[in-house]
């Protein structure tokens, strides 16, 4: 198994390098990173809006404590 010596910030920015690079020479990507874009963007509004106006409450959760420990 290959394993790449960076982690953290410069994880990040390698990522960012990767998925720019593939922006730049495949332009089909494009359109399916747009629409990737878009759907995450819709998902996080609707749940962002759902706990907002239907937060969770303590009588909503059966068990507190699975394991039975005090």
């Amino acid at each position: 198994m290959i394993k790449i010596p960076i982690s953290g910030a410069m994880a990040l920015l390698a990522a960012a390098v990767i998925v720019a690079v593939t922006l730049i020479w495949f332009p089909a990507y494009r359109l399916f990173f747009a629409i990737s874009i878009g759907i995450g963007v819709v998902v996080a509004v609707i749940l962002y809006l759902w706990h907002r106006f239907r937060p969770v409450k303590e009588d909503d959760i059966e068990n507190k404590r699975p394991l039975g420990l005090s």
